[in-house]
């Protein structure tokens, strides 16, 4: 999973990062509040580690902005020193899913960010498998099963097809398509992630006949939604 990290100091900056690599997941670090926001104008991510006291925007607004601008429901972990039974309460009456305060384990860390991750997009760990409603993805074998019949993926069109459903709902931007999974954003052309596309909705059915929708949005990406999902 891709996880943005907001704090302002470098070593604890490094430890989130290094502590949520060993599990397998891709961080970014951002030192300032307002750099964060910027980007995620432009670019998604699967979990947001926010410390409160940092330059630009505090841990605070960027949860507020987050809550209020974006269409999708990122999972938010706090990750600070305020600790007071009002910091927290405030916290979690602006939206956030989890609150942590310093010095924390790296077990613990993990572990936290692990369930978050579970319960936002279905993946259990334990198993090595993520499951949307009758598709299963192997994340060992990078193996797809829907119904349980196998279907037969590519690499690429596996990867593409996790990322697509890890994130049903909302919308994906095409570096972030490209980043996830051709880890290039420059050297991969717009053609190619749309033949992937075209291949993916064939491969897995994905029209709305079958309760999916897989529909490409005008100068930023993709999106993923299941129709009854569309329902009021």
């Amino acid at each position: 999973m891709r996880i943005a990290v907001l704090d302002d100091d470098p070593a604890q900056a490094h430890f989130v990062c290094e502590t949520l690599a060993a599990a397998d997941h891709v961080c970014c670090s951002f030192s300032a509040g307002d750099l964060l926001v910027e980007r995620l104008k432009h670019e998604t991510f699967d979990l947001l580690v926010l410390d409160w006291n940092v330059p630009g925007m505090s841990g605070e607004a960027v949860l507020r902005w987050v809550r209020e601008s974006l269409s999708e429901r990122v999972p938010v972990v706090f990750l600070t020193s305020c600790g007071s039974e009002a910091d927290v309460t405030s916290i979690f009456a602006l939206g956030a899913d989890d609150y942590l305060i310093k010095p924390v384990g790296a077990d613990v860390l993990r572990a936290r960010v692990t369930s978050l991750l579970r319960c936002a997009y279905r993946f259990n760990p334990c198993e090595g498998t993520e499951t949307f409603g009758e598709f299963v993805f192997d994340l060992r074998t990078s193996q797809t099963a829907t119904h349980g019949m196998p279907i037969e993926l590519t690499r690429e069109e596996f990867e593409l097809a996790l990322l697509l459903f890890r994130h049903l709902g909302r919308p994906l931007s095409r570096a972030r398509i490209q980043e996830a999974v051709w880890q290039d954003v420059a050297g991969v052309s717009a053609r190619t992630i749309d033949t992937h596309m075209s291949v993916i909705r064939t491969k897995l059915d994905l029209r709305p006949q079958h309760g999916y929708r897989l529909a490409s949005i005008a100068g930023y990406g993709y999106r993923l939604d299941r129709m009854e999902d569309d329902q009021p």
